[in-house]
């Protein structure tokens, strides 16, 4: 594309339309593309999930895409690559059958492991045959086994013998707690714990230490991505000590709401006598769980002797009408997440 004022002839250019043109060309190549990163959705995830690196701010005019494996570009850890005019995928040497890569850049894993831990690298390319590149991480946890403790002696001597109680089995990346007669552990000069809080020493026990030990392991595995009213209910999380039988139950109850609707008002007449005939306003909605309020000229509706709400505040009954109750009656709907009005339903009260 030309400058508006470039020259008709070749050769000498005058210096002011080279100073314009030298101008142009600056705030053409002024950048205006935001930042390219990757999201990993959800940032932690459990075996056996799936996994999307989501792609963000990707310039436009693209050729294609490649995925590494690592923080680089090497063409021997390849995941695969996307040509976008074709929609064709080809597959690296470093895919496991479980990836999908997208049309808007973005790379899915299907059951993921924990060998899928690390750092991945996309390589945008532009049709200029400009290259973008970003890395990512993804972060694979393992689900917690059944949990145990051992010891190397159950029928200890009081002031003689110590005692050493461990957790099994030892998993990567989990914290440990330990429990006695379900109380967090006192600050003791009896009591020692490994670096990693998995072995608990008792030194010369004493008749106090009996009770039953537990320990809580704990890592980032339980997330719910893009949750629907359907998840809404009590998750229980159960730990189990299979040495003394005692169980430990905690229990969250979540309730997830949708975002309300707009109702439609209706009403059995538009048009009214006053001291003669009544009104019937009622709303409509697929909406459940919701609370409901009713409007008068933009203001909460204040009732009068002559107006009744039913049961569930969904019909309002004036009667019988007066003169002012003319004008806009609205409802509106909420519930703790979002609310929705109707559009104003106008009524008008003639006289006899």
């Amino acid at each position: 594309m030309e400058p508006p004022s470039a020259p008709a002839h070749r050769g000498l250019v005058p210096w002011k339309g080279l100073l314009l043109a030298t101008s142009l060309l600056t705030l053409w190549s002024l950048p205006t593309t935001a930042q390219l990163t990757i999201e990993s959705v959800p940032p932690n995830a459990a075996e056996g999930k799936d996994v999307l690196l989501r792609v963000h701010n990707l310039p436009g005019d693209l050729f294609g895409y490649a995925w590494y494996k690592g923080e680089s570009v090497d063409s021997s850890r390849q995941i695969g690559s996307y040509t976008i005019d074709t929609q064709t995928t080809t597959l690296g040497p470093e895919s496991s059958g479980r990836e999908t890569i997208y049309p808007n850049g973005s790379l899915l894993f299907q059951n993921v492991t924990l060998k899928d831990t690390g750092y991945y690298t996309l390589q945008a390319t532009v049709k200029d045959l400009q290259n973008k590149q970003v890395t990512g991480q993804l972060h694979v946890y393992p689900e917690l086994p059944k949990p145990n403790i051992t010891s190397n002696n159950s029928t200890p001597e009081e002031h003689k013998d110590p005692v050493v109680l461990t957790c099994e089995p030892q998993t990567q990346d989990t914290t440990y707690l330990w429990l006695i007669n379900s109380q967090s552990l006192l600050v003791s000069s009896r009591l020692q714990l490994s670096k990693d809080n998995r072995t608990l020493t008792l030194l010369l026990v004493i008749r106090k230490d009996t009770g039953p030990y537990e320990y809580e392991t704990r890592n980032p595995e339980l997330f719910k991505p893009n949750i629907t009213a359907n998840d809404t209910g009590s998750y229980t999380c159960l730990t189990h000590n299979s040495v003394t039988g005692f169980n430990r139950t905690t229990i969250k109850t979540i309730t997830v709401y949708e975002p309300v609707g707009k109702p439609v008002l209706r009403a059995s007449n538009a048009t009214v006598t006053e001291h003669k005939d009544a009104v019937v306003l009622t709303y409509l909605t697929n909406d459940t769980g919701i609370s409901i309020q009713w409007l008068f000229k933009n203001q909460n509706l204040l009732l009068t002797y002559r107006m009744k709400l039913s049961q569930d505040n969904s019909t309002l009954t004036i009667d019988p009408v007066k003169r002012e109750d003319a004008g806009g009656y609205q409802c509106e709907v909420f519930n703790p997440v979002s609310s929705g009005i109707s559009d104003p339903f106008g009524l008008n009260v003639q006289c006899k």
